[in-house]
């Protein structure tokens, strides 16, 4: 895999004086998803940034599992995080899960209770936030806050044996409620929670939570830059009091960087899970979501994917990108490698009548024009064709150019083909053409005779291989899609998203449509791709496809407005 690096930026200034100055022997960093969901877009922006980063600096980058949370957790979601960043193109130098170090962790807990830094609370979760305050107004005191340390340690190993239901007790650290970062308002960092875990099993009945447990791990794996996105910003003083105050050995630093918002896109995992839950669509990697398995199925590559993240580079702020940018980029990746074809989406039939029945012409086509090295392929012609029904008219406007009664056009690689009757069905719908077609105008033979404006796609009606195809739209209406930016292992404030989020969801998001393609594609298969004459690119979809029966995803139109920076 090519690895152009990042761009010039801060973290990578950092970095370099870190070297340079002594305080780093080596740069280490990791990519740590929860596996509560599949990874989205923006998860591959922070895997390029760690392992990109760590790679230029010929450092180590771990993949690393925050498993902290047995609720939310399954062993599906660790295999797709894996399957995903090796798609990507990122081989991780060690994988490790949170889970590994819940022994050290839950001593480090202990340590703080006999410094006096954590207590046992009693309150309930609806107490605690009553008591934190407001982002105006500082918190209150739990009454539970001044127990002894020989009780808090009691009572905190009763909880590890199991004594207490789930959310009768919590450990809190004890730092300053009337401090103005709400998040050291004496955070909770274990719960109670009777649940199996997918990598430990039933041996722990108490968890840590996410941020008491990141910046421990970070440190037991001597990360040296511990890189995340702005909203962990606020953050970043409770994960240095872990680190100082549970003397750990090794001091990460945390440098956040604007996470990527993709418009018309929903990057909430919470939010992405409530789609598949409730059906809105058929999984995790249904070609309209945002997910790295959606996108593969859909049909984006991941140098596609890589050169987009890339250019959209690294920087303090947050920034809402246009979507015409990733497609600019899928659309780069396959002009030069992918055969051009011809399909027909929604196909009228065309009985040419004056081609002599029974027989059937071979053409030569170039496969892409803009790649010779690709070759040629045949393809059929006879009397029956099919074209698509938008390509002929009764009562055209002016400038129309497709077929209409009396109109010649060219048939692509083939022959002049004039129109002379059409046939309706009962509900007055044209539903067969009659064509006559000039045997002189031969595709090749250097005719000069005429010219005609018009130039058609179309397939073979005798040969063509029926075909499903899904054309998708955006999932979100909304040109600005709500971008919830949500710290990971932190608790919702509500259990479901606001209505508002499914009020945006797009009802012509799909499209299914069914017709034909060249019989050279019957035996296509999950993840071919190919440009569709006039239509854009389209990926063979690896969940309905069947053997003989292509089902094609559409991944992006041919045309885009966009253009990339110089």
């Amino acid at each position: 895999m090519e690895n152009r690096g990042t761009p010039s930026n801060f973290i990578k200034n950092v970095i370099t004086e870190d070297l340079s100055s002594g305080k780093v022997k080596e740069v280490v960093t990791r990519f740590p998803p929860e596996p509560n969901g599949y990874l989205h877009i923006g998860h591959a922006k922070a895997i390029w940034i760690n392992f990109t980063l760590a790679d230029e600096f010929g450092g180590r980058t771990h993949l690393r599992f925050d498993d902290t949370n047995p609720l939310k957790e399954d062993t599906e979601y660790v295999n797709s995080i894996q399957e995903d960043v090796k798609w990507l193109g990122y081989e991780w130098d060690e994988l490790r899960f949170a889970s590994d170090y819940f022994g050290e962790m839950y001593e480090r807990a202990e340590l703080l209770i006999q410094k006096g830094k954590a207590y046992v609370d009693d309150l309930t979760a609806e107490q605690i936030r009553e008591y934190r305050g407001t982002l105006t107004e500082p918190g209150v005191n739990s009454p539970y806050r001044e127990r002894t340390i020989e009780e808090n340690l009691d009572l905190f190993r009763r909880m590890r044996a199991g004594e207490f239901k789930d959310g009768e007790k919590v450990l809190r650290a004890k730092i300053d409620m009337s401090s103005p970062n709400i998040n050291l308002r004496d955070p909770v960092i274990y719960r109670i929670s009777h649940s199996h875990h997918h990598n430990t099993g039933d041996a722990w009945c108490i968890y840590p939570m996410y941020t008491f447990a990141h910046p421990l791990e970070d440190a037991i794996e001597h990360v040296t830059h511990s890189l995340c996105s702005l909203e962990f910003e606020d953050q970043r003083p409770f994960y240095d009091w872990v680190v100082a105050e549970c003397d750990m050995p090794a001091s990460p630093h945390q440098y956040e960087f604007g996470r990527l918002n993709l418009a018309q896109t929903v990057t909430s995992k919470r939010k992405l899970k409530l789609l598949v839950d409730e059906g809105h669509v058929d999984g995790w990697d249904d070609p309209r979501m945002p997910t790295i398995s959606g996108l593969r199925r859909r049909g984006y590559t991941p140098e596609a994917i890589r050169s987009f993240v890339h250019e959209t580079g690294i920087s303090k702020s947050q920034g809402l990108v246009d979507l015409q940018m990733l497609e600019h980029f899928i659309r780069e990746d396959l002009k030069l490698t992918v055969p051009r074809t011809m399909s027909v989406l929604r196909p009228l039939k065309v009985v040419i009548t004056n081609y002599p029945e029974g027989q059937t012409e071979w053409f030569e086509i170039e496969n892409n024009v803009e790649n010779e090295a690709m070759g040629t392929r045949q393809i059929p012609f006879s009397r029956e064709i099919y074209i698509e029904r938008d390509d002929f008219m009764e009562n055209p406007p002016n400038k129309y150019f497709r077929l209409f009664p009396g109109n010649e056009v060219r048939l692509k690689n083939a022959y002049f083909i004039k129109c002379t009757d059409f046939i309706k069905d009962e509900n007055g719908e044209v539903v067969e053409l009659h064509c006559t077609y000039d045997p002189e105008t031969k595709s090749g033979s250097g005719f000069t005779g005429r010219k005609v404006k018009g130039t058609l796609h179309w397939v073979d009606a005798g040969q063509a291989v029926p075909a499903e195809f899904r054309l998708y739209e955006p999932l979100i209406s909304a040109e600005e899609a709500d971008q919830e930016a949500e710290v990971e292992g932190m608790e919702p404030t509500t259990d479901k998203p606001e209505p508002s989020f499914l009020d945006q969801l797009n009802p012509k998001s799909i499209e299914i449509l069914h017709g034909f393609v060249e019989p050279g594609l019957k035996d296509s298969v999950p993840q071919d791709k190919f440009q569709f004459f006039r239509h854009g690119y389209f990926n063979v979809d690896s969940r309905y496809s069947t053997p003989g029966h292509p089902v094609f995803n559409l991944i992006v139109s041919l045309k885009s407005s966009f253009q990339p920076a110089k």
